[in-house]
């Protein structure tokens, strides 16, 4: 039976908050024509397959489609690799190779914004502005609305939102964080959701990188 770890990636100091997560170490056990619809009755905004853990060879996958990267997975999947199997200094999910490292208790990956969902970035006049907001502007689907908290520290407000692939608002949101830092050319500590948090930089060369604490949660048998 194969065996599901559940986790949060991007907490707080205090390891709490973050995104919940599941990963399957065993993607095989897995047959490819079920993932999706695992997915779907997970309900989490993205579950992981790792096809090959000694090579870093994983699918993603929403409740509603597949994706060819994304944040949390590919953080949460290189600090499960590196606890529960050996670490691993490179990625493989479709979209392309997403170079890992880690700083103290801070896991990070790097990817070119492209390869993720086509985030739109709406900046507000201030962090109570997205604490107020209902949505995205002009009834877009894929987007988040962000203010700066303390520009001179780099710190951001940021709330998203994907309503093309049944998630709705995201809790934290690694792709989008990597498009923003990009987008702005500088490092940023993101205030997401209810509490989560992630620091994102750029690169050079058209990547960024993005990080945060992971936590499991619970680790079961999975019946298919």
């Amino acid at each position: 039976m194969p065996q599901l770890h559940v986790l949060r990636v991007f907490c707080d100091a205090e390891w709490s908050f973050g995104n919940p997560l599941g990963i399957f170490l065993d993607g095989a056990e897995v047959p490819e024509e079920r993932r999706q619809e695992v997915a779907a009755e997970l309900g989490f905004s993205e579950t992981v397959f790792v096809d090959d853990a000694a090579t870093g060879r994983m699918r993603i996958f929403t409740p509603g489609l597949e994706l060819g990267f994304a944040g949390h997975p590919t953080v949460g999947t290189a600090w499960l690799l590196g606890k529960e199997r050996e670490p691993v200094e490179v990625l493989r999910p479709p979209a392309g190779e997403v170079k890992v490292r880690v700083d103290g208790g801070t896991t990070f990956v790097a990817a070119r914004p492209e390869w993720g969902p086509a985030w739109k970035l709406y900046e507000l006049q201030d962090a109570l502005a997205v604490e107020e907001a209902t949505g995205l502007p002009d009834d877009e689907l894929v987007g988040c609305v962000w203010a700066w908290v303390d520009e001179a520290e780099g710190t951001v407000r940021s709330r998203c939102y994907s309503h093309d692939d049944g998630i709705g608002e995201d809790e934290a949101t690694g792709s989008a964080a990597i498009v923003l830092a990009a987008a702005l050319d500088r490092p940023i500590e993101i205030l997401q959701g209810r509490g989560s948090r992630l620091d994102a930089r750029p690169l050079g060369d058209g990547f960024a990188e993005v990080g945060g604490r992971v936590v499991i949660d619970e680790v079961r048998d999975f019946a298919l």
